[in-house]
Formats: structure tokens, C-alpha cells, sequence
């Protein structure tokens, strides 16, 4: 069991992990259906199929032991994200849709990630069974995520994740039940928000099936819609305003739900993470509404219902559209960059960044200031107002140097393939934050990503990876001593 060459544990959780994908396929082939489309035929085939595989892998590597090491953590979290993807994929790849194996991994990928990105033009004219599946994929990745956050990469002293290491997730033996009973209790909060959202939704004019897949993709802040024209297609401040309260509460730290369950109700409050989230957002609000009521001449209700709805869309990694934000202005580009990197809270569905990682940073910084003006002073940084350990601000530094570098050599990587500059740097933006949309004409929130050649969504689904697994988690695979005993 201390050989990291023994996979039985990791293969056992995977195996259940499939057996739930293919479970999850039944519903968009009932949905299938029901309608009279002959794709139900596909989910069911591609059902039973992971399932197979699924049962066998739990069956052949069932040892009766639920103890996980360190670094068999590390493969099972990047492993699991791509055999999933592989299934997912199978849905997409033999539809009646006409896409490729590469275009249907990619799509798998993008809403296994939350990252939200389509190459599928035609939503609106798609099969109920598709829709349904990728928003499910979206919902199901959103729980994943969550779980991953606070029960294993705050083990795996990921980028800083050591901060929200609490007494029971530091025994790395302990991390599968005790991933389970976080799932569990996340899953029910997460539900009942998707429940609420749903309704609201509803009551806003939707059609009970749009309710549900948007409520799914909404509070895990994926993105995918039933329509080529996103959230715009609808055309209501109504439902533009319960989107973006819901990616709101998505891209907060659900533990600290979990918390106000039980008695805590202003933990939420209290915890600075959210202030600075929260913040950020109205900063962002203000500008934008005022760059459109200056620069475009908007009246000040739609500028400010314009901006709330993206800006609130982009920095949560939703990557939702009521309007071409690319085509905003000078101002409005380099702003949805910055909000794009600057991501949601952890422990939440969001991608980027992280901005408990600026909250160290930025107490960093300050400390180094006040030390070049008092070189004989103590400075203690802290986050939420307790003392931050010696080894985090390291090693968040590091995380947003690997961060910066992977945006880089991705950008580098695409326009070696011929892409132009602005699809080049906003596709790898988008793809390494899991937003979604890029900017321009290509794969703005206007376009998708279908035109683009197979190399470049390859690389693109490794980079939604890269993102969603907070970098170090992927990247210490690629290290030949990892693998040695």
C-alpha cells in the first residue's frame, strides 16, 4: 500500500465515479425520449457502457481499504477529471450533432470544469437529451469541485489551500470518508440552492426544462445555456437579475453555508474573503455602468443592469451573456481580463485565481512596506484575522508565478497554431481561468469555439484542467521523482 504504483485505490474511486456518470446519462435519455428523438438511444448505449466499465474497475480493485496517500490523491484528482471526460464525451461524439471525438471531449471537459466554453453552434434547434446532458455535467462538476476544494487540495498543500486545512483534513487516510460526509452535506445545500434557483427562474417566465438547466449551469457558475444567444435570448431584467444573485451565491464559500446552517449565521459575513469578492464586485459595477453611460451613450438603469450582469458573469467564471461585451470598448476589455484572473472565493464552483490569494498577497506586499519603513519592527500578516502561516505566502507566490507562466506559454502555444492575438490571449485567459467566452469575433461571447483547429482544443481542454485543478495538483505528474518510491 505505501507503493505509489499501486492504483487499486485510485481505479476503485474512479469506478464509482463512472458508475454515478452513467447513472447521471438516464435522465437526458428519458428526456430524449419523451420528446421522440432517437439520441435516447445513444445515452442508453453510452450508459451501460460506462457503467461496465465503471462496475469493473470498482469490482477488480476493491480491497477493503479506504486509506488514500498523498500522492495517490494527486492521480486520483487529475485522473478522475480526464477518465470522466473520456465517458462524458461519448454522449456528444454519437449524437445526432455530427461533432468529432476532439470536439465532444472538449465540450465534456469545458462542463466537467464549469468552464462553460461550447463548440456546439445551434442550441437552440439542439435535442432536449444534449442540453440536459451538459447542463448536468456542469452541475455535477460544480459538487466535484467543491468537494476537491476543501477536502483534498487543502491536504495537498495546494498553491496556499493549506490555510483552510482544518484538524480532520490532516490525515491524508482520512480524506475519503471524510470527503464523503462533505459531500453529502455540501450536496444538500448545493441542491436546495439549484432547487430555489429553478423556481425563480420559472416564476420569471422560463419554461420548466430552460428553469432546470439554467438553475444547474447557474449556481455552478458553468454557463451553458439552451440557447446560442445565453441568458440574452430570454431578454428580461427579471431573470438577468436572479442569474446574477445566483452566481453570486455560487461563487461563495460553501463550508461557510454549511456553517450558517448550524447555528453560525454571520459567518458568512465575518469571513474577509467575501468582502473582498463582494467588493471587487461593486468596484467593477461602478466602472463599467459608468464607461457605458459616458463612453456609449447607455441610459444609466441599462448600463447598470448591462454591467452587473456580465461583470458579476465574467469574474464568477460563469461566463453567461446578455450582450457582446467585447465589443464594449477600449475600457471594457482589459477589464473583463483582470476580473477573468481575478476569480470567485475557494471552496466555491468559481475558477481564476482565487481572491483569498490576492488577501495574501496584497498582506505581503504591505508587510514588505512596512518593514523597509520600521526594519527592526514585527509585522504579522493575517487572513481573517488569524496569524498566516510562514509557509503560505510562498507558496501562493508560487502558485501565481506557475499561473502567469501556464497563461503565457498557452497564449504562445495558440498563436503558433495561426490563431490571432486577441482569440490567442483571451482563449487561453478564458480556458486556464474556467470562464467560458473569450473576446473578439471567434470565440467572444458572440462565437464559439468550433472554428478553431483540433490542436488548439486539445491544448485548450489540458488548460481548463490545468485551471480547475489549481495548477500543482496536474503539473507534479510531469516530475519523474514523483514517481518514484
Amino acid at each position: 500500500m505505501g507503493s505509489v504504483t499501486d492504483f487499486r485505490p485510485v481505479f476503485f474511486v474512479i469506478g464509482i465515479l463512472l458508475m454515478t456518470i452513467a447513472l447521471a446519462m438516464v435522465a437526458p435519455a428519458i428526456a430524449d425520449g419523451v420528446a421522440g428523438n432517437p439520441d435516447w438511444l445513444v445515452f442508453l448505449a453510452a450508459a451501460m457502457f460506462t457503467l461496465f466499465v465503471g462496475a469493473c474497475l470498482t469490482l477488480v480493485n476493491r480491497t477493503g481499504d479506504s486509506r488514500l496517500t498523498v500522492r495517490q490523491a494527486f492521480i486520483l484528482t487529475t485522473f478522475s477529471w480526464i477518465f470522466i471526460s473520456a465517458f462524458a464525451a461519448l454522449p456528444f461524439a454519437f449524437s445526432d450533432l455530427g461533432l468529432s471525438y476532439t470536439d465532444a471531449y472538449f465540450e465534456a471537459m469545458s462542463g466537467l470544469t464549469t468552464t462553460g466554453s461550447t463548440v456546439i453552434v445551434g442550441l437552440d434547434d439542439a435535442p432536449p437529451g444534449i442540453l440536459l446532458w451538459r447542463a448536468l455535467l456542469q452541475w455535477l462538476g460544480g459538487i466535484g469541485i467543491i468537494v476537491t476544494a476543501v477536502a483534498i487540495l487543502p491536504m495537498l498543500r495546494i498553491g496556499g489551500m493549506q490555510l483552510f486545512r482544518t484538524e480532520s483534513s490532516d490525515q491524508s487516510e482520512k480524506v475519503l470518508p471524510r470527503a464523503a460526509q462533505l459531500a453529502g452535506a455540501i450536496g444538500l445545500i448545493y441542491f436546495g440552492l439549484t432547487v430555489s434557483n429553478a423556481f425563480a427562474y420559472w416564476l420569471a417566465g422560463m419554461s420548466i426544462f430552460d428553469a432546470v438547466c439554467h438553475a444547474m449551469t447557474t449556481i455552478a457558475t458553468g454557463g451553458y445555456s439552451t440557447s446560442d444567444s445565453s441568458i440574452g435570448h430570454f431578454d428580461s431584467a427579471a431573470i438577468e437579475g436572479i442569474s446574477t444573485v445566483f452566481m453570486v451565491l455560487g461563487s461563495l464559500p460553501f463550508v461557510l453555508y454549511l456553517q450558517a446552517v448550524r447555528g453560525h449565521g454571520r459567518a458568512l459575513w465575518r469571513d474577509t474573503q467575501v468582502r473582498w469578492f463582494l467588493g471587487i464586485i461593486v468596484a467593477a459595477l461602478l466602472a463599467l455602468s459608468g464607461w457605458l453611460w459616458i463612453a456609449n451613450d447607455a441610459a444609466v438603469d441599462d448600463a447598470v443592469r448591462q454591467a452587473a450582469f456580465n461583470a458579476v458573469s465574467v469574474i464568477t467564471g460563469t461566463g453567461y451573456s446578455s450582450s457582446d461585451f467585447s465589443a464594449w470598448g477600449s475600457f471594457a476589455l482589459p477589464l473583463f481580463t483582470v476580473l477573468m484572473f481575478v476569480g470567485g472565493c475557494t471552496g466555491a464552483t468559481t475558477g481564476g485565481i482565487k481572491v483569498f490569494r490576492f488577501q495574501v498577497l496584497y498582506a505581503t506586499a504591505r508587510a514588505q512596506i512596512l518593514q523597509l519603513i520600521q526594519p527592526h519592527g514585527v509585522v504579522t500578516m493575517t487572513f481573517n484575522r488569524r496569524p498566516i502561516p510562514e509557509t503560505v505566502p510562498g507558496a501562493v507566490m508560487g502558485f501565481f508565478f506557475l499561473f502567469i507562466l501556464s497563461f503565457g506559454v498557452l497564449a504562445m502555444a495558440l498563436s503558433l497554431m495561426g490563431l490571432d492575438y486577441l482569440t490567442s490571449v483571451s482563449g487561453a485567459a478564458t480556458a486556464i481561468a474556467n470562464v467560458g467566452p473569450g473576446l473578439g469575433p471567434v470565440i467572444g461571447p458572440s462565437g464559439t469555439f468550433q472554428p478553431l483547429p483540433d490542436a488548439a482544443k486539445w491544448l485548450l481542454s489540458f488548460g481548463m484542467l490545468l485551471g480547475r485543478l489549481e495548477l500543482f495538483t496536474v503539473l507534479v505528474l510531469v516530475i519523474p521523482s514523483f514517481w518514484r518510491d
